[in-house]
């Protein structure tokens, strides 16, 4: 397999989750910021332009981030990433769509790709106020659900390696993580799979 990621995006949650299942990959940088989504070569693997893409062994390519890690967690049930049975399948794929289509998505993508929601440069202020606004409200919903627990869904699952992302970004951003997604945070840099992940990509948390 080849994972298309770019260092610190939202592909990190994919790079972790393949270190925790032990799949062989081949890693593959595709910079969110020096164009190189938009290259020839890139685009004939993904024409979303967008990271994370899994290649799989067939040649097909996987794209999405839930997506791709519930295809991961499936093919590996043994690693024991999602929770048993249909329901607790649709809460962690509830937690993911909600940590990519929000709060990544409405709320980041304002922060850091503000001319996206406003080429007016006199709107930026409020357009990254929202964004503010809506990770403020999804960081202090995520933080409830972790009242009590050590990870999202009660134990380890896809959707803390999504979590895991966006914990970063808020450190990059110099957002104040709530008390609990604050230890989750420092649970996830705890573990080997996390660890080895953050090495391959050059990153610190």
């Amino acid at each position: 397999m080849k994972l298309y990621y770019s260092p610190g995006a939202c592909s990190i949650a994919v790079h972790v989750l393949l270190e925790e299942v032990g799949a062989p990959f081949e890693g593959v940088v595709s910079s969110t910021r020096d164009g190189t989504l938009y290259t020839p070569g890139y685009v004939a693997v993904n024409p979303k332009s967008k990271v994370p893409a899994l290649q799989l062994d067939d040649g097909s390519v996987l794209t999405e981030l839930p997506a791709i890690a519930m295809f991961i967690a499936l093919s590996h049930p043994e690693a024991k990433l999602l929770p048993a049975g249909p329901l607790g399948q649709a809460r962690a794929l509830e937690a993911m769509d909600y940590i990519c289509a929000t709060l990544h998505m409405q709320g980041f993508a304002r922060l850091f790709r503000t001319v996206n929601f406003a080429p007016d440069e006199s709107q930026h202020a409020a357009v990254r106020a929202r964004g503010h606004e809506i990770i403020a409200k999804g960081l202090g919903l995520l933080d409830a659900q972790l009242a009590g627990k050590d990870w999202l869904l009660g134990a380890y699952s896809i959707a803390d390696a999504g979590l895991f992302f966006l914990e970063m970004w808020g450190k990059r951003a110099e957002i104040s993580l709530p008390a609990n997604v604050a230890a989750h945070f420092a649970r996830m840099q705890g573990r080997p799979a996390v660890q080895r992940a953050l090495a391959r990509e050059g990153l610190t948390p």
